[in-house]
């Protein structure tokens, strides 16, 4: 049983680790999403000020191109850590199916145990009971 509770705590410290790792990412991606509007904000604020929205014109300002660029690189870390999202949920998934298989072994192995406990204080009491009931005749 000692290895069994040793067993428990680890896929419990596994389960934790995995939700911190979940958590960490989401954070991210919501990080990266504020700085894109951020972003966003910006080059449309360095247009107007400029007068010039199209990309392709030659006075285009070169904050704007720069911040265009960052946007977009943020875009493909977003999408990189999508995936990577994907993946943590999927392990934790199964990290959750490991320690729930684990604990429901423990419980049954429990249960088990507290039925022959009882068995046996029912026959001790039931031994009780006929020594009494053959002493009282």
């Amino acid at each position: 049983m000692k290895s069994r509770d040793s067993l428990i705590r680890l896929k419990r410290f596994q389960v934790d680790e995995k939700r911190r790792q979940l958590s960490q990412i989401e954070t991210m991606i919501a990080e990266f999403e504020r700085m894109i509007s951020d972003l966003e904000d910006q080059i449309v604020a360095e247009q107007n000020r400029v007068g010039i929205h199209d990309i392709t014109h030659f006075a285009y300002p070169t904050f704007a191109k720069a911040a265009i660029g960052r946007r977009e690189n943020l875009r493909v870390s977003i999408k990189d850590l999508e995936d990577k999202l994907e993946q943590a949920r999927d392990e934790l998934s199964a990290a959750v199916e490991d320690l729930k298989k684990i604990e429901l072994i423990e419980e049954r192995d429990q249960a088990r145990e507290r039925a022959e406990k009882d068995a046996i204080e029912q026959e001790t009491l039931d031994e009780m009971a006929s020594r009494r009931h053959a002493f009282g005749r």
